[in-house]
């Protein structure tokens, strides 16, 4: 398992996508966290601005360093989640397009070992990507705290812990998931394709059957999406009102969202293993 991880982190360290995936991540955090907050914030008119509605001191407030573990962890329900499924899906799908799993699988150490060593790599990438983000976010946030001559106070430890926490359970979730679809589809597009659907659209879909059909919401508050969202409403993401992040929910309690998060991460490499295990190579 080692051998096949250090073998898995060295393909995905030298992959062109993986560095394409984290510098769209990069630029949608920079992006949508602090350049189109901070332009609203020094507009003429900041309530109006970019379709917003907060006070400028309610702008100020979100880009400063306290705010950071809301920030770092409002992002991945919805696009971080999406990056990291592609990810996900694209290490595992790939290992069936470029024929390396098969190679592996018959010459090589165990099934298991080759599909454990993938979903070590994908999760250390993840882990990477998540303390790359709060570094950035820090940074970003003293840069806006010293150009609005803000005194640079630092989030609490236990805040920055637990939104760190929580970031990498919904990214590990998400990744999983795209492990999963890679595994089942053995087609990296396909897979893909599926998860996006499903993340942008199919949940998005039945949330708003939801409230036309009783009963419906006891199923969609508990789908991997509102699972995720209710973890960053949780932990302070903004889930109502103008500065609302796409994605953040808060129909579940922080420790049942939690725990669902981890039950999906669980239920999708179980069944990635199972899946390789008993099916046919071709």
């Amino acid at each position: 398992m080692l051998a096949t991880t250090r073998a898995d982190l060295l393909r995905l360290r030298r992959w062109p996508t993986l560095w394409v995936l984290v510098g769209v991540w990069t630029a949608l955090q920079v992006t949508f966290s602090f350049v189109f907050p901070y332009l609203a914030y020094r507009s003429d008119d900041p309530a109006t601005a970019f379709g917003g509605g907060g006070t400028a001191e309610d702008l100020l407030a979100g880009m400063l360093p306290p705010a950071v573990p809301s920030v770092l962890v409002g992002g991945t329900p919805m696009f971080g989640g999406a990056i990291v499924l592609i990810l996900g899906a694209l290490a595992a799908g790939s290992g069936y397009g470029w024929g390396t799993w098969k190679t592996a699988f018959t010459q090589g150490p165990s099934r298991g070992a080759v599909v454990v060593g993938t979903v070590a790599a994908v999760f250390a990438v993840v882990a990477g990507i998540v303390v790359w983000t709060l570094c950035l976010d820090l940074a970003l946030s003293g840069v806006v705290a010293l150009s609005a001559s803000e005194s640079l106070v630092l989030p609490g430890f236990g805040e920055t812990a637990r939104a760190v926490g929580g970031a990498a359970l919904v990214l590990g979730m998400w990744a999983a998931a795209g492990i999963f679809l890679g595994t089942v589809t053995r087609a990296p597009a396909v897979s893909v394709g599926l998860g996006l659907v499903w993340t942008f659209v199919v949940e998005n879909l039945l949330r708003g059957a939801a409230n036309l059909l009783d009963g419906l919401s006891a199923v969609t508050d508990r789908l991997p999406g509102a699972a995720a969202g209710s973890v960053a409403g949780a932990l302070g993401a903004p889930a109502d009102g103008p500065d609302a992040t796409p994605g953040v929910l808060t129909v579940l309690g922080g420790l049942p969202a939690a725990l669902l998060c981890g039950a999906y991460l669980v239920a999708f490499l179980v069944a990635t293993v199972v899946l390789v295990r008993r099916r046919d190579l071709s």
